[in-house]
């Protein structure tokens, strides 16, 4: 590097160069004390009361509970018997008339509480897939977190959860295509 005028490399200053002191070995950051701790609000100190109080089971039963609503919303509406003329409840359906990511899944679920394991592949072939997965994966945590249960791990590592995010983006662009044979996946 050729010097400049004033006595600098061409390349600027280094890192060395521009920062004088202690390293980063010797120097905490943040400082302490940069940011100030903030008093929490009558709520968050109620819900950490609630949180410290409440059984190790008590998440685990929340958890379940949705997902029991989620089932017999499922079961309820039945979304297997709506008018031909109805108009669509997802709103990027509504607008665009296309099919969106998780479209059909509800009806997919309705088929799998039934046993009818082909018409819910039909509805949603990514959702019947990854089902038996996500029903272990939270029998494991609720399991561990209630009971103590220490059943062996599924590890999903990022590729393979990069790798079924993909899948299903295809599967949803497939979906939507205009010619056969991805006519036959509109639902």
């Amino acid at each position: 590097m050729s010097p400049l005028p004033g006595g600098t490399p061409a390349g600027g200053p280094t890192t060395a160069e521009a920062a004088p002191g202690p390293g980063p070995a010797e120097a905490p950051w943040p400082p302490p004390g940069a940011y100030p701790q903030v008093e929490p609000d009558r709520l968050t100190r109620f819900v950490l009361r609630v949180h410290e109080r409440a059984p190790r089971w008590a998440v685990p039963l929340a958890a379940l509970g949705c997902v029991g609503m989620g089932v017999a919303y499922a079961l309820v509406s039945d979304p297997t018997r709506s008018a031909p003329d109805a108009a669509p409840s997802c709103l990027l359906k509504l607008t665009t008339g296309l099919d969106c990511p998780g479209c059909g899944g509800t009806r997919a679920l309705w088929y799998v509480l039934h046993a009818d394991l082909p018409a819910a592949a039909r509805h949603h072939f990514v959702f019947v897939f990854a089902l038996p997965f996500l029903a272990y994966l939270f029998v494991a945590w609720a399991g561990k977190q209630a009971f103590g249960w220490r059943l062996p791990e599924l590890r999903i590592s990022s590729p393979v959860i990069a790798g079924f995010l993909a899948v299903w983006f295809a599967f949803s662009v497939a979906r939507n295509l205009p010619w056969a044979p991805f006519t036959s996946l509109y639902v």
